[in-house]
């Protein structure tokens, strides 16, 4: 199970385009000269390369590790994951776009400002910077550990090279670079996993031999209505907790919404989520086909004991060295598609990390910043994730099986996140004390149930997994313990109840759980310290979803819902031209005498004294 001179090629010619990529954009057109170039693309990007740019930005090694991997083992029940994308990606186009596109913002976090005020801001983007730095350590990770399992190429060096290539076309080409890139490892990745279904079916005499074998070993799963949320995964659990899940990625994620803002109209940003909803439903069935494949394969062409990977996230790549073995350079065609994987995702982050940071943290405290340096500077910050990436990676070797410790990662820190945003577009009566008492309340919530399952884990005995849980690994030090536990939490026995049940509440329904606790919190608490009153609430920064909701009401009570506040009705489609600028420094309007005044270059200028907002109505 060795490479070849014809693999390691496939594999350097990986890198060696797309670090090419960096250095096409550093060197053409502004040559990332402004801020809004380098972060923004120049608002000018075709809804295609945005949407396959989404497809890659969240779908990562830890996919295509981990999705066969769950297949092989349990079964298809994971692919109505499929079911949560409809939803989880409309809402998004007809909500969060029009929102965040018509702000003119260019981070995610400046509509908490618009919204509340710059402490709730800060909250947001520190939560954030959290959430991607841990998650990033987890991509660089989990395609290195493979290279090195299969191949024996030494892990670090794959680490670092990884990392290297990435933050140097990052820093250069800025997020016309990433996107152009993302489109690139897309095709590898579509590639490499259509190699190894072909040929891994051909071995077993087809994909209908496939399915038949499957389905009589029980691998084909029906549909699993239980509604209790403690079931690992049930159609409720993954259709409806993915929508959660879906959301906090495509809804909010300042990775995503970067790439929607660096549409050149907001049709277009709209188009690319739709353009999404059928890639994603490829890559799914593409990833739950392979694990088909790998689990008839192994049945007919088992390895020997002392071959078989101590490691479930290793599965995929003994499948592959194993059938591919014989047939040089899709060996390397795979492996490229991991580290495509991984590339994409990895990139999204620095260049997110880098745009909050920059508008969120350093231009309010330095409001003088020349054009100039606050671009060296955004290059700078992506440079400085680059390295602190890397540091990640080493923290990331000591948790448990990729999958469920990525997507736990994004429910116990996006769930809150998705939380916030939701309750400040959707009740305008929430102040800015309810929301970040409520961040505070769901962060804790997260944490929580996470702690608590590490202590029923440990009290728990050792023996094979359920058919529905996710074994630790072995673990040396509490460190190990605690930050695999907090990742892959395991289901309680059956005789448990009360809390030990509770701690046991499946990874899927984290989102929904804390971003459901963010929502609650933040209300109560809003309505006990005053509600904020509707002469003070930005009408551009709700959406009236309670009054659309209850549209059966008679006016005056669906005027309540809307608590004051006025929403002028206007064609939704001249929203481009009604609220375009070429952008303010921050992407916040500064304050000033007068009305709503339009200056050249400077979009629109917002009055001091009573607000007199325009608004454009979203509909869905």
């Amino acid at each position: 199970m060795e490479f070849t001179v014809i693999d390691y090629s496939i594999f350097a010619l990986l890198l060696v385009l797309s670090s090419a990529i960096g250095l096409f954009y550093a060197l053409s057109g502004d040559r990332q000269r402004t801020v809004q170039e380098f972060l923004l693309a120049n608002r000018n990007m075709g809804f295609l390369p945005v949407a396959l740019s989404l497809l890659a930005t969240f779908q990562s090694a830890v996919a295509i590790l981990g999705v066969p991997a769950e297949i092989y083992r349990f079964g298809t029940e994971y692919w109505f994951l499929g079911c949560s994308y409809l939803l989880g990606l409309l809402i998004p186009a007809h909500i969060f776009i029009p929102i965040f596109y018509r702000l003119r913002i260019t981070s995610t976090y400046e509509y908490l400002e618009l919204r509340f005020n710059k402490t709730v801001r800060v909250f947001g983007t520190v939560t954030f910077i959290f959430q991607m730095v841990i998650y990033m350590g987890v991509v660089l990770y989990a395609p290195a550990l493979a290279l090195n399992a299969v191949t024996g190429f030494d892990l670090w060096s794959a680490v670092l090279t990884m990392g290297l290539v990435c933050t140097l076309y990052t820093t250069l080409g800025g997020l016309k670079a990433v996107i152009w890139t993302d489109v690139f490892q897309t095709l590898v990745m579509f590639a490499g996993q259509l190699a190894v279904i072909v040929v891994g079916a051909r071995r077993v005499g087809g994909m209908a031999r496939v399915w038949r074998l499957a389905e009589q070993e029980g691998k084909i799963s029906g549909i699993d209505l239980d509604p209790d949320p403690f079931e690992r995964h049930t159609f409720w659990t993954l259709a409806v907790g993915g929508i959660f899940m879906m959301l906090s990625l495509y809804g909010v994620n300042q990775a995503q919404v970067q790439r929607y803002l660096s549409a050149r109209s907001e049709w277009e940003a709209k188009l690319s989520c739709y353009a999404v909803f059928p890639c994603q439903q490829i890559v799914l069935c593409l990833s739950c086909l392979t694990g088909l494949v790998m689990f008839v394969y192994d049945r007919e062409h088992p390895l020997a004991p002392a071959q078989r990977p101590g490691s479930s996230d290793q599965l995929v790549l003994y499948f592959v060295m194993d059938v591919l073995q014989d047939l040089p350079g899709l060996p390397g065609l795979f492996v490229a598609c991991l580290f495509s994987g991984s590339l994409s995702t990895i990139s999204s982050a620095f260049n997110s990390l880098a745009t909050v940071t920059m508008e969120d943290l350093v231009r309010p405290r330095c409001p003088g910043l020349s054009e100039s340096r606050a671009t060296l500077l955004s290059k700078l910050l992506a440079l400085g994730y680059g390295l602190l990436c890397l540091g990640m990676a080493y923290v990331s070797s000591m948790l448990g099986p990729v999958l469920q410790a990525a997507i736990s990662i994004f429910g116990m820190v996006g769930g809150p996140l998705l939380g916030l945003f939701c309750l400040g577009m959707f009740f305008p009566c929430a102040n800015s004390t309810g929301a970040v008492v409520g961040l505070l309340a769901g962060l804790a919530m997260a944490f929580w149930v996470g702690i608590g399952s590490l202590l029923r884990s440990m009290g728990a005995t050792e023996g094979a997994p359920l058919p529905n849980s996710t074994a630790l690994p072995p673990a040396g030090n509490l460190t190990t313990i605690l930050a695999t536990t907090l990742l892959t939490p395991t289901p309680a026995p059956q005789s448990t109840t009360g809390l030990q049940k509770f701690y046991s509440l499946s990874y899927m329904w984290y989102s929904a759980h804390n971003s459901t606790t963010v929502i609650l919190v933040g209300l109560l608490v809003s309505l006990l310290t005053g509600p904020t009153p509707a002469a003070a609430v930005d009408p551009r920064t709700i959406y009236p979803v309670l009054p659309r909701l209850f549209c059966c009401l008679p006016q005056k009570y669906r005027q309540r819902l809307c608590c004051g506040v006025g929403f002028p009705a206007q064609d939704a489609d001249h929203a481009d031209a009604a609220v375009k600028s070429n952008g303010v420094a921050n992407g916040l309007a500064p304050h000033g005498p007068g009305r709503w005044e339009e200056e050249e270059g400077q979009g629109y200028i917002r009055a001091a004294g009573a607000p007199a907002y325009a608004l454009q109505e979203t509909s869905f």
